[in-house]
């Protein structure tokens, strides 16, 4: 089965990957390794904003998470085949939050979890979350991620 269609039996599609919204590469290839640039809270109905603990909750952020390593899949599938992906090395997740919140860890398993469900043990990674004042475009979360492809 393909990467694509264990998404589709998650009930996901893989998005058409976002235009860099300022001077950056939205992936860069260095050997096996892909450094995607963040990717914003992006669901089929644009972007997802918000702030975690201000009128966004945990479970609404952990869909947030879950929409960025869709996009991040979208970003590697325009430098090689999902089924290339040898390993999710490292994410780092930003998420837009009150100052008193302090659950960007759980808000982050959104991606963490699609990860693992979509790639077995190669969506298991090292991971940083943050709370964060404001992101991009008034998104809810943020992540960027190292991902090693096959030799």
């Amino acid at each position: 089965m393909t990467i694509e269609q264990t998404l589709k039996d998650l009930g996901h599609e893989l998005p058409k990957p976002a235009a860099p919204a300022a001077s950056y590469a939205p992936v860069r290839q260095s050997g096996n390794l892909l450094y995607v640039s963040g990717q914003i809270s992006i669901g089929p109905d644009g972007i997802v904003k918000g702030r975690l603990g201000d009128g966004t909750d945990v479970a609404a952020g952990q869909k947030c998470a879950e929409f960025c390593a869709l996009q991040i899949l979208g970003q590697v599938a325009t430098v090689a085949p999902l089924e290339k992906i040898a390993a999710v090395l490292k994410l780092t997740v930003l998420v837009a939050s009150h100052p008193d919140f302090n659950e960007q860890h759980v808000v982050a398993n959104g991606a963490s979890d699609l990860f693992i469900k979509v790639l077995g043990e190669k969506g298991k990674h090292a991971r940083a979350a943050f709370g964060v004042a404001a992101l991009p475009l008034g998104a809810a979360v943020e992540i960027d991620a190292v991902i090693e492809l096959e030799a």
